[in-house]
């Protein structure tokens, strides 16, 4: 008796044919879905990262103000930074790929010129502890 309502609770949990069918293909598709968003991110990064190597770093010699010429160059590279996480963000699906992110925004918002002293503290805590979460606290080795 016990064997047969191993088999009907195992059953149930499967589901219908119907249901297994709509399930694989709708996880198949949204897939395929990340993947092109990924993809696609991807490839808005590669011109972005072209047109500030062509454009970006020979405006640090012709500039009037190299600091803020710099300064929008750092942006700009952390924003691309934050491009390709999200794409590994988008493709896998971990939680590293996650908190890497996070941690891209924070010195992205540090960098800018707006910032504030206890802005730059908090900053600073936030990705301090967002470090601890990645060596420490997510499984696998980091890289």
């Amino acid at each position: 008796m016990a064997v047969a309502s191993e088999t009907i609770e195992n059953a149930n949990r499967e589901g219908t044919l119907l249901e297994k069918y709509v399930n694989s293909h709708v996880g198949n598709f949204i897939h395929f879905f990340l993947t092109v968003l990924a993809v696609m991110v991807m490839v808005a990064a590669s011109i972005a990262l072209f047109q500030i190597v062509h454009h970006g770093f020979p405006q640090l010699w012709r500039a009037s103000d190299e600091y803020q010429t710099l300064h929008q160059l750092l942006q700009n590279i952390l924003l691309l930074a934050i491009a390709g996480e999200l794409g590994l963000l988008l493709l896998f699906h971990r939680a590293s790929a996650a908190v890497e992110v996070v941690m891209f925004v924070i010195a992205r918002r540090m960098v800018a010129t707006d910032v504030t002293a206890f802005d730059l503290l908090m900053g600073s805590i936030a990705l301090s502890a967002l470090m601890a979460v990645r060596f420490y606290l997510l499984p696998g080795k980091p890289k």
